[in-house]
């Protein structure tokens, strides 16, 4: 008999299940053991390995300085594989064999929902350092990526100062590019703009001709872009071959950011904007430190995202919160972390009790020449999370029954 993924995933959890009752997190005297789990390998691995790499960063600038609570830090490292019944598998092993006290993970959405009741099974913590949807938050998540309000909204309220009205829609087939188009038509609902067209691919797409045509076709003043991972290198590329311009048609990604652009081919996407809320440009002074800590640990041509910081930001959040609460036990972090500040690459950072989400600076960037992230706008000062929307009356009813 053929055993599904899903079921197999189901089985082993059970199965680990079934080893004993649900695990403190464990360590020797002198050692403290984290998770990390993101897409080493297969479409997403294209983004996350660097999310990765900043962790593993983290980790060694913290045990430099002498670790938490006197403890070092020991990564455990897994790979998702861009199989999200994998990653909620490998959060299983992390939590219940290898006894992490925290996992740092995930990229997609599809990947952090299907680990979401694992964590909250088992009642241990996800750091999830990559922008997403919004429409959620769990006790046993803390979000150190954008929510909504903190980077779609931004990036529509940029297009239509710029008079950019007639969007197409482009975006990967799962759940964030979809809810994230849910709430761009609602939000063009409400602004006079109109949705000229709206195609989703699967994540790994590669032939995009069609799409692209029907994009040309439609001549929209703007593409609002969510498509993720390697599927961008196809699009962009294609897209220029169509001879569609970035002065005539800009394409709007949340999804692209430097380590994408060199994946892309900096030729086939230069002029075109970017919604975040750090670039390897952002002028602060940890930026400065931590673009030299990354170059010098991984390469002098290696270029810092987005992403990867929000994955960095992540284990420097959690050591604050487990120094403040003098445990790594998870109820005693969690009642810790409310209110804690600190200055990041990307500026001040600080967790809401509410919802366990940062507050952040939300960002525009137009792709230079260069590969590199030219910053043209920004909110002036960071941003209360708000993943449900409540401040929206046009995303009332996005919102109902979360």
């Amino acid at each position: 008999m053929r055993i599904s993924r899903p079921l197999l995933s189901a089985m082993l959890v059970l199965a680990l299940s079934a080893c004993g009752s649900d695990a403190e997190p464990a360590a020797s005297s002198n050692e403290i053991k984290v998770g990390l789990l993101h897409s080493l390998s297969g479409t997403m691995a294209i983004s996350e390995v660097t999310v990765r790499d900043a962790e593993l960063l983290a980790i060694d600038e913290i045990n430099k300085a002498g670790g938490v609570l006197g403890k070092k830090l020991v990564p455990v490292v897994e790979d998702g594989a861009s199989d999200w019944p994998t990653f909620a598998e490998k959060a299983t092993k992390l939590i219940r064999q290898d006894k992490v006290a925290t996992v740092f993970g995930g990229w997609t959405s599809a990947s952090r929902k299907a680990m979401l009741p694992v964590f909250e099974r088992y009642k241990s913590l996800l750091w999830y350092p990559v922008q997403y949807e919004g429409l959620e938050s769990s006790p046993y998540i803390f979000y150190t990526g954008a929510t909504t309000n903190q980077q779609i909204i931004p990036g529509l309220d940029y297009l239509k100062e710029q008079g950019k009205k007639r969007l197409f829609l482009v975006g990967s087939d799962y759940v964030f590019p979809r809810t994230a188009n849910k709430i761009i038509k609602a939000y063009a609902a409400a602004n006079g703009m109109e949705i000229l067209g709206e195609e989703y691919t699967p994540l790994g797409h590669t032939e995009y001709s069609t799409l692209v045509n029907k994009v040309v076709q439609a001549k929209p003043d703007a593409v609002f872009n969510t498509l993720n991972g390697d599927s961008n290198v196809a699009f962009f590329k294609q897209l220029k071959s169509a001879g569609a311009s970035a002065e005539a048609m800009p394409v709007l990604s949340v999804s692209v950011a430097e380590e994408e652009v060199t994946g892309i081919g900096v030729d086939n996407i230069a002029g075109h904007p970017v919604a975040w809320n750090y670039y390897q440009t952002t002028e602060t002074p940890a930026n400065e430190a931590f673009v030299k800590a990354y170059k010098a640990k991984y390469g002098a041509n290696k270029v810092t995202s987005d992403p990867m910081e929000a994955g960095y930001n992540a284990v420097y959040l959690w050591a604050e919160a487990v120094k403040k609460a003098g445990t790594t036990e998870v109820e005693a972090v969690k009642k810790a972390a409310p209110g804690i500040a600190l200055e990041r690459p990307e500026g001040l950072v600080t967790i809401d009790g509410e919802n366990q989400h940062m507050y952040k600076t939300a960002r525009i960037g137009i792709i230079q020449p260069d590969g590199l992230i030219k910053q043209v706008w920004d909110s002036g000062q960071p941003i209360k999370p708000d993943p449900y929307l409540k401040g929206y009356p046009w995303a009332a009813g996005l919102a109902t029954g979360q």
